[in-house]
């Protein structure tokens, strides 16, 4: 989930400036191995499944509160259901393909499950593709992020251990 969607689904209605917003939250690149993001048809989000040929490159979030997960289960809805798994951190982030990737440690996590893969295509879901040219539909304007990289590693020093944290 780009940061900029993660924002609006958790703080929608908030009046409260997005810099203390943004400081309540760590990103931090991660894979998770062993399942695919693909497109769900007809739609712009994706759906991840369990497949063992496939890696799927995405972001943990650390900060996360019981009301940020209530927000967020919301707005997966039914056709998800959150599970827990292990996702190896980033410390350097290669390509598309993962060509170049640098593993660190690996955290245990939860992540959105899509529970119909007979509605997935068979084609890989583009982050780029939707960060383009979709994502204004699915974000506040004013919780635009042009000053960060979504990928790009982010210091996790801190975090303590009854901080909850999900890979979105």
């Amino acid at each position: 989930m780009a940061a900029e969607v993660f924002f609006t689904v958790c703080y929608r209605n908030s009046t409260t400036d997005i810099k203390l917003l943004k400081s309540l939250h760590q990103f931090q690149p991660a894979v998770l191995h062993g399942y695919c993001r693909r497109r769900v048809k007809s739609n712009d989000y994706p759906g991840i499944i369990p497949d063992a040929a496939h890696d799927v490159r995405g972001v943990l979030v650390t900060g996360l509160t019981s009301a940020n997960m209530y927000h967020l289960d919301y707005f997966e809805g039914p056709e998800y259901t959150r599970e827990k798994v292990k996702v190896k951190l980033l410390t350097k982030v290669g390509d598309d393909e993962g060509k170049g990737n640098v593993e660190g440690d690996e955290v245990e996590t939860e992540v959105y499950v899509f529970k119909h893969p007979e509605r997935l295509e068979t084609l890989e879901w583009d982050f780029h593709e939707f960060r383009t040219q979709k994502m204004k539909k699915w974000t506040r304007e004013d919780y635009g992020f042009e000053d960060s990289e979504h990928f790009a590693p982010v210091d996790v020093d801190g975090v303590t251990e009854d901080e909850k944290g999900a890979a979105v």
